[in-house]
């Protein structure tokens, strides 16, 4: 072989080499411009630990599967020196997942894109029939109906269910408040109605608490955090979720961090689980409005507490309920942070609201009944995302995406 020769055969091996290289960071690339962490080239670059030119050959690849975006002529910012980094960005007309959430107050569908963007939204009936197929099939069809208007390609669909949901059969475990039977085939069911409608792609179920943890880690206030504690309520019930090392901690067979069941108040309200005074009732919405005597309206349990929660300031008796609430719900979190140690806890839901109405009363109260509060203390955040366990259903759907784009979208 010739010296010509041979350097073409090099560089032909070389390039090769660096787009196998390239494929296989496609997936971890992804996920760094997903979750807000790779925002140019340059990042990208020594995030992957891999040369200028894999990344920009990756980042090429993204963008052809129409997944990111890339400005190559970025504006300098004020005072730099040098030519800037290329600019990365979720692309803004890319796929989308379909996720669904189905609560006690009725349900909501919605497109949701790389980067956790809610792309469109479409709430649904304010009564949740007793039958799961008629519910999420009115919801599949709901987002169904977005997926025409927009015009988007779905890459898959996620379910989040006020439930625990046992794995590997995927079962709403203990759908208390839908007056769903016991061990309903959710996983099952829905992916029924996927397909029944059309639409491409894996079908996903999990908890609505563990989807919100999981939306929050990778896009909101979880952001950051190695050991991330998720306690809220939304529309009845309380429920946690634990994110370690970026994973959902879900337990053996998907039922870990049922928060609800832990005793806060023994002579308290009777618990759906047969015991008395649990977090589940002595902090959701329907342990706010019966301890103020109001009676739930049309406009539903979360919103109305909520309101009374922002109205406290001017009602003595909302205000001795909110600090009851608040007391109750220190107690629970103090217990959680002596058994897990977290790095951070977020609220959601009205615990959210609660914290918003007094931080220093919550967070005095975990001090003082934990025993690492009283070392130095644990940070208490409020949930920054306004739909985080649709977020969360999305984020189950595109998983396979951001595991193998390539595999995924070919």
């Amino acid at each position: 072989m010739n010296g010509k020769a041979a350097t073409r055969g090099e560089a032909h091996l070389s390039t090769r080499t660096r787009l196998e290289r390239g494929r296989t960071a496609l997936g971890p690339a992804l996920e760094l411009v997903h979750t807000g962490r790779a925002p140019t080239r340059a990042v990208l670059t020594a995030e992957l630990g891999v040369t200028r030119a894999t990344a920009g050959a990756v980042a090429a690849e993204l963008e052809a599967l129409g997944l990111i975006s890339v400005d190559a002529k970025p504006s300098a910012a004020a005072g730099s020196q040098g030519r800037p980094s290329h600019r990365l960005s979720v692309a803004g007309a890319g796929p989308v997942a379909l996720a669904a959430q189905v609560h006690a107050d009725g349900f909501r569908a919605a497109l949701v894109g790389l980067g956790g963007r809610i792309v469109a939204t479409a709430p649904g009936c304010e009564t949740i029939d007793a039958d799961p197929a008629q519910v999420l099939g009115s919801v599949i069809e709901a987002g169904a109906q977005l997926l025409r208007e927009t015009g988007r390609r779905c890459v898959g669909a996620g379910l989040a269910v006020p439930s625990a949901v046992a794995e590997p059969e995927g079962t709403a475990l203990n759908p208390l408040h839908l007056a769903w039977p016991a061990g309903a085939q959710v996983r099952e069911i829905f992916a029924n109605c996927v397909r029944d409608a059309g639409i491409e792609g894996p079908a996903f179920t999990g908890n609505d608490v563990n989807l919100a943890a999981l939306a929050e880690h990778r896009h909101g206030a979880g952001r950051g955090a190695r050991d991330l504690l998720c306690v809220a309520t939304g529309h009845r019930g309380v429920g946690g979720a634990l994110v370690l090392d970026g994973r959902l901690h879900t337990g053996s067979s998907g039922l870990a961090l049922e928060v609800g069941h832990l005793t806060v108040h023994p002579e308290g309200r009777p618990c759906y689980c047969g015991s008395r005074g649990c977090l589940d009732v002595e902090t959701d919405p329907m342990a706010l409005l019966a301890a103020v005597g109001v009676e739930p309206s049309p406009e539903g349990l979360l919103v109305q507490a909520r309101r009374l929660v922002a109205e406290e300031r001017a009602d003595p008796a909302v205000r001795t309920a909110v600090e009851a609430l608040i007391d109750r719900l220190g107690l629970g979190l103090a217990g959680l942070v002596n058994i897990l140690n977290p790095d951070r806890i977020i609220l959601g839901g009205l615990h959210r609201a609660l914290l918003e109405a007094d931080p220093e009363r919550l967070r005095a109260v975990v001090a003082d009944r934990s025993l690492w509060g009283r070392s130095g203390g644990v940070p208490i955040l409020a949930c920054t995302l306004d739909h985080n366990s649709l977020v969360g259903a999305a984020e189950l759907a595109w998983q396979p995406v951001l595991d193998d784009p390539l595999g995924a979208l070919g």
